[in-house]
């Protein structure tokens, strides 16, 4: 599933990719004349870099016109593309295999990096270097290792040290999905790395091959029958390797002899070198430096002991301050949700809140509640990749009456643990609700059961005790309406009206629970899980009374809610009715998270009358005004 804009640039990518690598295949295999192994080098640096790889070959190595290929990659910038073709095509293999071992195994970055180094060293040298050479360069094949482990080692660490950050940084950047070997940007990453291994390693390889510590491009034609029958040479093609080669090191010291030159075990190729001792000492020097510092400096900034297990492909947001010290926990709790878990979908006219229907059950009011993930329609152009409680934000309703015995069946359809918590109840310990604590957290797919008699009434309102600062935020919560056994306990109004309240993050097309901290801020506001002006009318008449009950589902903002139109009386606050006496009159209340406050507002006279937070920019929608405002506001029209 494509689920961020990178997701189809990768697409286009890697068509552009195969389309490249099989034209150089077909190609090579069809029109060039060099050895396999260079064949195979472009074919897989191709499929690592995709159109760039394509250039590399077209540049430096494609012969232009029939018989022209030893004159045309004779300059030395292009002997060292195919010197680095050659390093990177066996170095990148071995990289990206133990790459997509060790993110399977679990095993935490800093771990992965040193595999990676060995693999791609190991493959690069035994594979590459020693076994696919030896037929060109002669002599046994641990003759070859011996002759091969300098210069490979001095490419292999310039390669590594340009690969290793960008994996690091990519990989455990925002976007999570990059160390998962099954997300397509995992395998975009790696491209990008093989690029950079690829340009960081390209100078040494250049002066490699000008002193004759590795070989560039090699010709090597199809041999002609002769007039006794057997094959020979291509005419002129000793000679021509030699220019070749002698051209691009600047001296005659070594040349590829592919047809007539035999050594041990089949042809011979030889390299002669004019390096000082001091010059390789100081290149190899220079490599582990800088392999040092690829491998090394991303510690100070990253959390490599994590794993791709540890953190699981989520995506952070943006503006999320990460070090070395963030835990895997955090970036899980303030990851976006996964648009791929989405069990169902709801447009702008459904409503949440709606009573919740129980059945009877030995004189027990028996509730069922299912948390899963939805998607929830905020704004007729906005959507939210939600936790909800039965399909529905808010959750539905759960109306009792003083003195019932109920019992609520969760069953948790969430990608994570869960529990309910009765926010503000006098309730049996057990069933209080906090994870670890007095529960065990419910598992994905398994159930609990809670069981009170509520001795309480008033207005009070549930939500999970375990990760609330993420599954709270992503919209789990419900209003909890008890009325009192004596009916006259009630403060009576000729409207009833419930407002709870809520933040969300919203950011190219995903959902990140939003917190008061560095990238959770939130964008969207709701009341009832709407934002104005998609936010429910009120209709009342001049003399009617409006009793609204504000419920702090809002996760970690305060609101100061205010009426227009006259002051209300604040009747109760978390629950508790204020005696007569002690009740107030205001028009702004502060509705922190976890409150309730009962209010009566009068219809004086008619007009259209708001209730809203006065935070202005928690009546915006993405910091933009709609229609007069935006997110926390609800009209009550009075005729």
């Amino acid at each position: 599933m494509l689920i961020q804009p990178i997701d189809y640039f990768l697409v286009v990518w890697f068509a552009l990719a195969l389309a490249s690598t099989l034209y150089v295949g077909f190609d090579q295999y069809r029109n060039n004349p060099e050895p396999v192994v260079m064949k195979w080098g472009f074919i897989l640096v191709t499929l690592y870099m995709g159109p760039l790889g394509l250039l590399l070959y077209v540049l430096a190595d494609k012969e232009p016109r029939p018989g022209e290929h030893e004159l045309f990659t004779r300059p030395l910038w292009k002997q060292g593309v195919g010197s680095t073709i050659h390093c990177v095509a066996g170095d990148a293999t071995g990289i990206i295999l133990a790459a997509a071992v060790t993110a399977a195994l679990g095993l935490p970055m800093w771990i992965d990096l040193i595999v990676e180094y060995l693999a791609g060293f190991a493959f690069g040298l035994f594979i590459f270097q020693s076994l696919f050479m030896k037929s060109m360069m002669g002599g046994t094949y641990w003759e070859n290792v011996r002759k091969s482990f300098l210069p490979e080692f001095i490419s292999m660490n310039f390669m590594m040290a340009g690969m290793a950050p960008v994996m690091s940084f990519l990989m455990m950047g925002r976007d999570m999905r990059a160390m998962e070997p099954t997300e397509l940007l995992f395998w975009g990453v790696m491209s990008i790395g093989v690029i950079a291994g690829f340009a960081l390693a390209s100078p040494a390889n250049v002066w490699l091959v000008a002193r004759g510590l590795k070989h560039g491009l090699m010709t090597q034609r199809q041999q002609a029958a002769g007039t006794d029958g057997r094959e020979q040479p291509h005419q002129g093609q000793h000679a021509q390797m030699q220019m070749q080669q002698a051209d691009a090191s600047g001296h005659h010291g070594q040349h590829h002899d592919m047809a007539s030159h035999k050594g041990k075990g089949g042809a011979g190729h030889h390299m002669e070198t004019d390096a000082t001792t001091p010059q390789v000492a100081a290149l190899s020097m220079v490599s582990l430096l800088a392999l040092a510092i690829g491998m090394i400096a991303p510690a100070n900034w990253l959390n490599l002991t994590l794993s791709a297990r540890d953190v699981g492909g989520v995506i952070m947001p943006q503006g999320m301050i990460m070090d070395r010290d963030t835990p895997a926990d955090a970036m899980r709790d303030m990851a976006a949700t996964d648009p791929r878990l989405v069990t169902a979908s709801y447009g702008l006219p459904a409503k949440g809140d709606q009573d919740l229907p129980f059945r009877m059950e030995n004189g027990v009011k028996v509730f069922e509640l299912r948390p899963s993930v939805v998607r929830w329609q905020i704004l007729p152009d906005v959507a939210v990749d939600a936790y909800a409680y039965n399909g529905q934000i808010p959750g539905p309703r759960i109306h009792i009456r003083q003195g019932d015995r109920i019992r609520i069946n969760v069953t948790n359809g969430l990608p994570e643990e869960t529990t309910v918590h009765w926010h503000g109840l006098i309730l049996p310990n057990q069933m209080d609700g906090p994870a670890e604590i007095t529960q065990a957290p419910i598992e994905p797919g398994q159930s609990y059961s809670y069981e009170f008699t509520a001795t309480q009434h008033g207005t009070y309102f549930y939500h999970p005790h375990a990760k609330p600062d993420r599954t709270q935020a992503l919209g789990l919560y419900g209003a909890l309406i008890i009325d009192p056994a004596n009916p006259a306990d009630e403060v009576a109004a000729d409207h009833d009206y419930v407002i709870e309240l809520q933040e969300w993050l919203v950011r190219e097309g995903l959902t990140y629970p939003s917190m008061p901290m560095d990238g959770g801020m939130p964008n969207f506001f709701t009341i009832n899980g709407k934002a104005y002006p998609s936010t429910e009318t009120i209709p009342m008449k001049v003399g009617e009374t409006l009793k609204v009950r504000f419920i702090g589902t809002n996760n970690g903002f305060i609101h100061p809610m205010h009426i227009h139109g006259g002051p209300f009386e604040v009747v109760a606050r978390d629950g508790e009715t204020i005696p007569a006496s002690g009740r107030f009159l205001a028009d702004t209340v502060n509705v922190g998270p976890g409150q309730r406050y009962d209010v009566i507002w009068k219809a004086q006279r008619p007009g259209k009358w708001l209730i809203h937070c006065h935070i202005p920019h928690h009546t915006t929608n993405n910091n933009v005004e709609e229609k007069g405002g935006g997110g926390l506001m609800v009209v009550i029209d009075v005729t």
